[in-house]
């Protein structure tokens, strides 16, 4: 059995931070953790990942070919696209290793995880060749301390649940950039409750809110009714956060449960020793 965490999220949500944090965090602790970087648009990261789709692809290959001229958008869906026509490849470099744990960083477009079906079909591959995965989506903390957007993050997380159809994490990151207030102000929607929600954005005085007013309601109603999503805080500079985390997705995929119990040999007592005490 293999192990991996497909860590998707919007642009800006930490996905490379992550990905460094807990590589560094389980080295630590005598773990061993690699990254597979998917995304082509990437520049720079804090960690050597194990495979690099840049070498197959990068996204100026795709922007900047006469014929394709694709924005950054149309880009990174071709390079997916790209990467899911030479699956070959990307088989021989993961190599063939049982009991590995991999983090796939995966590209910053929303789009790829909600309703387009690349990711989907990178997933079934996965699967096939024996990874137990677990979606990891990524949200910034700072972005969802206004009710608006909390609710606008939960529907993205919802939406990616249920195109991917995979056990999920939802994080909120950058939990140690937040001041006391908005730390506050954001333990209130850790546990979602549509209506809290909802009540505090009828307060406001927005007059988009006020006008569109039912179709809030109509959204409120099916985050209620399919009650899924759940964020978990991440600060990286607390080892039990990062702890916590880390448990909570290796208990998803069964990580390390199927490792033999170890057992300390030990010599019976003798009759003669027993009688002495």
């Amino acid at each position: 059995m293999r192990y991996a965490q497909l860590v998707v999220g919007p642009a800006g949500s930490g996905k490379s931070t992550y990905c460094s944090t807990l590589v560094k965090h389980a080295s630590d602790s005598g773990r061993v953790i690699e990254v597979v970087n998917l995304d082509p648009a990437a520049e720079h990261f804090d960690y050597e990942p194990l495979v690099d789709i840049r070498e197959l692809i990068h996204l100026d290959d795709a922007m900047e070919d006469e014929e394709l001229q694709f924005g950054p958008n149309g880009g990174l869906v071709f390079c997916v696209e790209t990467l899911l026509e030479n699956i070959d490849w990307l088989e021989e470099q993961l190599g063939d290793v049982d009991d590995d744990y991999i983090l796939f960083d995966c590209p910053g477009q929303i789009e790829l995880y909600t309703h387009l079906p690349v990711m989907r079909k990178l997933v079934d591959q996965l699967q096939h060749w024996n990874f137990r995965i677990c979606v990891v989506f990524l949200v910034d903390s700072q972005f969802m301390v206004d009710g608006a957007k909390f609710m606008s993050g939960t529907m993205a997380a919802l939406s990616v649940m249920v195109n991917l159809e995979l056990s999920h994490v939802n994080i909120l990151t950058k939990m140690d950039l937040l001041g006391k207030s908005a730390r506050k102000q954001l333990d209130d929607y850790l546990d979602p409750d549509p209506h809290i929600l909802l009540s505090a954005m009828k307060n406001g005085n927005s007059k988009f809110h006020q006008k569109y007013a039912r179709l809030t309601e109509a959204i409120g109603e099916v985050i209620d009714n399919f009650s899924l999503v759940r964020f978990y805080p991440l600060n990286i500079k607390k080892d039990e956060s990062i702890d916590n985390i880390l448990i909570t997705i290796d208990n998803i995929i069964q990580y390390g449960e199927d490792a033999d119990v170890k057992v300390k040999d030990f010599d019976e007592p003798d009759d003669e020793d027993c009688n002495n005490d």
